[in-house]
């Protein structure tokens, strides 16, 4: 019965807590509002869950990811800085590239295409139909198949470690 009305308790809990950070106080209002917000965002949320929370196997791996994700998007911030404001733009070779996926999971791929468009510099295209391919956009492409070891060695064995139940073999 509370699966029904608070399918994400978590989410409720965090929802109340942001919204208390974001005005600063704890009135009787703000307290109010946040859990209304707590209880009405997860219940408009359940249907795009239809499996309820993903199954972490190796929650410190999320983290150590994570990490390693924001040093590569500041290193990224800062390079693609440098391209646009160096005079060496005009030499640019932006180019769309295939990464071939062994990756399953809709929790792992939803966290790969977060990981990747949040990095400067790339852009997550499409998972090309039937061939089960990531098509990426790459701002500066200098060596492609360095791109691809880098989003299979560094993204997508990770989240599959994380997310998936058994990594296939290669």
């Amino acid at each position: 019965m509370m699966k029904r009305w608070l399918p994400f308790p978590l989410l409720s809990v965090v929802l109340l807590l942001f919204w208390l950070l974001l005005n600063e106080s704890v009135a009787p209002s703000d307290i109010l509002i946040g859990a209304v917000l707590g209880f009405f965002v997860p219940l408009l949320a359940k249907p795009l869950v239809p499996d309820g929370y993903p199954k972490l196997n190796k929650p410190f791996a999320l983290f150590r990811l994570l990490g390693m994700a924001l040093v590569e998007i500041v290193r990224s911030c800062l390079n693609v800085s440098w391209l646009i404001l160096s005079s060496r733009r005009h030499g640019l070779n932006s180019q769309f590239i295939t990464i071939p996926l062994d990756m399953r999971n809709q929790y792992g791929l939803a966290l790969l295409s977060c990981l990747i468009n949040s990095t400067p510099g790339t852009v997550w295209v499409e998972i090309l139909p039937g061939k089960h391919e990531l098509a990426l956009h790459v701002f500066d492409l200098h060596d492609a198949q360095w791109w691809v070891d880098t989003i299979k060695t560094r993204y997508e064995q990770p989240l599959m470690e994380i997310f998936e139940q058994e990594t296939p073999k290669p």
